[in-house]
């Protein structure tokens, strides 16, 4: 099974037990900067791991809840997969908790849950206004059916409660794309005494691993992946839905800042000018005005910008979605479908926050045309419709792509034509890049295989779409394995799958005693010891024993003729050639003990294996050859 990672979330507003909460899940203070602890509120991210086991590993960022600390909070959750939305008992909701949530809302977070904290302050009766206050504030939000837990951090109630109900909503969500390239927006800049500048953050997308080459954009800063920690602990691999630090070289910390991002490829677009839609918040308390100042959150970024408008030029109150374009003081990197938060400079207040529907924004006139225009970006061409449905789903149907694209069978018929989509099964439509990168996983699981396990031929087929089944359908599974058998990249035998390249072969450190464990077996001819004597005389230990003897079997260097003894290979078909040359069509044991001169501790076992290869077939007391 593939190992999933994802971050959640603690929401709310400043004093309402996140940081108590995190520390009793976690048994880490998440408070560690010295005003933190004098003042007794968060001021910077807090980490912590909270689970882990074979199948995911659960970290939890606690972000701040003070308004003067809301770049902060927005850097946090932009990279969660779930929040716990924290609200205190005895005092409810409140304008951070309403701010959290809009915030929560604009940047697509749809898991949560609801902390009711502090219940040791207040009766049952009050509790149970306070769920009706929280309830209200949440309807009509994707958090409204979000289930309640009752918190009492210092006692330890609902503590475990809602561990496990964390666990459990996030074993059901799929984890983000490990398969794209790496992208780690970063929220932390510093150094460590003797290893260098380190970076931390949430790893948006993709993989790293150390001693790769990485930019830190939009500097274009060339660095490499010196050493790589996930909670302080060294791992050679960081993936998306962690939080890692990462050691890097060939930079200072200085050259750095919050709100640059780490990426491994240039197929991120570096921009000033996006084109946007977004939404505001319900209750606005200030016009939003055509080329006002705003503050975009983006990722870890902060930068300053102004909105452009090209159908109106205020906003008093909105309820749908708005076309437009922000137009920005600095670079950012960015690509299309990325969430972000917009924030007056002055006075400072949450106005809204969308997505990005084209990093590559041109200045274009005011009027309905350009809304059109932005309006056909949304929506996406065919082409990337089918694309976006297919990298979500990993394998339609035509009847599943009608529907989730919203084509018409015709149109949609039109652009499954191209190369880049594949039919397969008769019936379901997959990307050639999927297949590609479904093939190169699968290579690199069995190139593993191979080279931890070189005695054996290959892995059993069923054991390798098991641990891929919960991303990727079987018939997919399937037709990528089938699809590489036919290219000769990977071979088949029964249910076994191994590299085309592959032989099985004896460990290198292992081949000279096998060599001698052969000779010596080779030397003895029919008259030979127990095979465990030759195993421990050639040094072979215990350990690799089993896969030996199966190996050497395997390859038909030896013949096992039961548990205790084995004979060379050449030796048990030179015998099987000398008996059948001095024999009729039948033989009785004792025939064949004058041609071998063998005694019955061998005879009878070398017989039975005769039987067993289908040289013979025994007829009462005699033997009968089958090919004579």
């Amino acid at each position: 099974m593939e190992k999933r990672y994802f971050t959640i979330g603690m929401a709310g507003h400043i004093d309402h037990g996140k940081t108590s909460l995190t520390k009793a899940l976690t048994n880490v203070d998440t408070d560690r900067l010295k005003e933190e602890k004098e003042r007794q509120i968060s001021i910077e991210l807090g980490f912590a791991p909270l689970y882990e086991d074979e199948e995911i590993q659960i970290s939890v960022i606690d972000v701040p809840g003070h308004e003067r600390f809301i770049r902060q909070m927005i850097a946090g959750v932009a990279g969660i997969d779930l929040v716990v939305l924290v609200v205190a008992a005895d005092e409810g909701v409140m304008p951070q908790t309403k701010e959290h949530l809009e915030i929560l809302k604009f940047l697509g977070v749809k898991n949560g849950i609801i902390a009711i904290t502090k219940i040791d302050r207040v009766d049952e009766e009050f509790i149970e206004l306070v769920k009706d206050d929280i309830l209200a504030e949440l309807q009509g939000t994707v958090f409204e059916a979000a289930p309640f837990v009752l918190i009492d951090s210092l006692s330890k109630k609902g503590i475990e409660e809602i561990k496990q109900l964390i666990i459990k909503k996030l074993k059901e969500q799929e984890m983000r794309d490990a398969k794209g390239a790496f992208r780690l927006p970063i929220d932390q800049v510093f150094t460590v005494k003797g290893q260098g500048t380190v970076v931390r953050g949430t790893v948006y997308e993709g993989t790293v691993e150390e001693g790769q080459a990485l930019k830190v954009m939009p500097k274009g800063l060339e660095v490499r992946a010196r050493q790589i920690q996930v909670h302080h602990k060294p791992s050679p691999k960081a993936y998306a839905g962690q939080r890692a630090a990462i050691n890097l070289s060939g930079v200072s910390k200085e050259d750095l800042e919050r709100g640059e991002v780490l990426v491994s490829s240039e197929h991120f677009i570096v921009t000033r000018i996006i084109d946007v839609a977004i939404r505001v918040v319900e209750e606005l308390e200030h016009l939003i005005k055509q080329r006002m100042p705003i503050k975009l959150h983006i990722g870890t970024a902060e930068v300053m910008g102004r909105i452009v408008f090209f159908d109106r030029n205020e906003i008093k109150e909105e309820n749908g979605e708005i076309l437009c374009q922000l137009r920005l003081e600095e670079e950012i990197l960015t690509k299309r479908g990325d969430r972000f938060i917009l924030r007056r400079p002055s006075p400072t207040e949450t106005i809204g926050g969308g997505w990005v529907i084209d990093p590559r924004g041109n200045k274009y006139r005011f009027g309905e045309q350009t809304i059109g225009e932005l309006e056909k970006k949304k929506v996406g061409t065919p082409k990337e419709r089918i694309t976006a449905a297919l990298l979500e789903a990993k394998s339609l149907t035509l009847p599943e792509l009608i529907k989730r694209t919203a084509l018409d069978e015709e149109t949609l018929s039109e652009h499954l034509q191209n190369d880049e989509f594949v039919l397969f099964n008769g019936k379901e439509y997959t990307l050639q890049q999927l297949i590609q990168s479904i093939e190169e996983d699968i290579y690199d699981r069995l190139q593993d295989f191979h080279q931890q396990n070189s005695m054996k031929q290959g892995i059993n087929k069923a054991e390798i779409l098991q641990s891929m089944q919960k991303k990727f359908s079987k018939s997919l599974l399937d037709y990528v394995v089938e699809n590489a058998i036919s290219k000769k990249v990977f071979y088949r035998r029964e249910q076994f799958v191994w590299l085309a390249e592959f032989s099985p072969h004896v460990p290198k450190n292992w081949a000279k005693r096998t060599e001698n464990l052969l000779a010596e077996l080779k030397k003895d001819e029919l008259k030979v010891r127990y095979l465990k004597d030759y195993l421990s005389a050639a040094g072979i230990p215990d350990t690799l024993e089993g896969d030996l003897r199966r190996f050497l079997e395997d390859q038909e260097l030896i013949v096992l003729l039961d548990d205790q003894f084995a004979y060379h290979g050449d030796v048990f078909k030179e015998a099987v050639y000398q008996l059948q040359s001095a024999t009729g069509l039948e033989f009785e044991v004792g025939e064949a003990k004058e041609v071998l001169e063998l005694s019955r501790k061998y005879m009878i076992p070398f017989l039975e294996k005769l039987d067993a290869k289908g040289y013979t077939k025994r007829v009462e007391n005699k033997r009968v050859w089958k090919n004579k």
